[in-house]
């Protein structure tokens, strides 16, 4: 299930660095360096951190690999599905924690491959998978399909992303887990967003806040970035009523720690949203105001991630309006 030597590659490249030059850095045999990173051998658990650090990915890459032990469970998992152990679910659910964490250091088509990989794994061990780590492993991959959706989202292969989306949507409704729900239909509000309809916006992101099960935090994000789609759409007193319906949230998301799923949900990154919102309804300075706050607030591990891209583009827009 180690797709290490793919990614580790890709990063190298991304970062600028050849195979020889990576080796001289971290003083590695050239040879080795490039057997590892072809998928003939194994690397060494000190390989693995020092082309973490290399390509500063803050651990996410190393996260990747497997123990010996979560190898050994997965393997037998993978072999026979039908005595599938929590063991194996908990490696899987740590690898895309993993992955997820990468995506916000390393560029999103450097990723994808590996991505699509994995979760074609993960979900063909789903279909034969049996007993009462079945739906732990059910949310495992539907968090897989919807990671792979919004992989390509990023790279804007719409068609791609909505069909995995759906795919997700889909397989988080059969087991009832409402938070997965509604970040599939928040993605799907981000590509609408990205193709310009802010019809589609104003949906998505509507549907999401008001999905059972959500979380608050994810619902005070979803009623802003819904709001913005109807104030493009000149629909203001609606969308003051979305703000008004994000606002009533905020101390009840602030009680909570954001989902293992939405880990990004902040209240430094509902800022974020809120100067999406009030960007569109032509508050410049407060959009303005917003969005540096929230930029500064994010990780310092976050805010160069390639998401942070269009709230760095809307703060220019605010600037240049107010």
């Amino acid at each position: 299930m180690s797709d290490f030597a793919d990614l580790a590659r890709r990063a190298l490249r991304d970062s600028g660095y050849s195979m020889k030059a990576a080796a001289r850095a971290m003083n590695y045999d050239v040879a080795y360096l490039s057997r590892v990173l072809n998928g003939k051998q194994n690397p060494s658990a000190k390989l693995v951190a020092s082309l973490d650090s290399l390509v500063e990915a803050g651990g996410a890459l190393a996260a990747t690999v497997l123990d010996d032990d979560q190898k050994s469970r997965v393997a037998r998992s993978a072999a026979n599905p039908s005595r599938l152990d929590a063991g194996t679910v908990d490696a899987l659910a740590g690898v895309l924690a993993a992955y997820r964490r990468l995506d916000d250091s390393v560029k999103p088509k450097s990723v994808i491959p590996a991505t699509m990989v994995q979760m074609r794994e993960v979900t063909r061990m789903l279909r034969d998978a049996r007993g009462p780590h079945r739906d732990h492993l059910a949310e495992v991959a539907s968090e897989w399909i919807q990671f792979s959706g919004w992989m390509f989202a990023q790279v804007r292969k719409d068609n791609e992303a909505v069909g995995l989306l759906n795919d997700a949507l889909e397989l988080a409704d059969e087991i009832g887990n409402g938070t997965l729900a509604a970040q599939a239909l928040n993605f799907k509000g981000y590509i609408a967003r990205q193709q310009n309809r802010p019809q589609g916006i104003a949906r998505w992101f509507s549907a999401a806040a008001n999905t059972p099960g959500a979380h608050p935090a994810q619902r005070i994000g979803d009623y802003l970035q819904a709001a913005a789609g109807m104030a493009s759409l000149g629909e203001l007193d609606a969308a003051l009523r979305m703000v008004e319906d994000a606002e009533r949230l905020t101390d009840k998301a602030a009680a909570l720690p954001p989902p293992d799923t939405a880990y990004w949900l902040t209240p430094a990154f509902n800022r974020l949203n809120m100067g999406l919102c009030t960007l569109e309804l032509g508050r410049y300075s407060e959009a303005a105001d917003h969005l540096r706050s929230g930029l500064a607030g994010l990780p310092e591990e976050l805010r160069d991630a390639p998401w942070s891209w269009e709230h760095k583009e809307a703060l220019r827009r605010a600037v240049e309006a107010a």
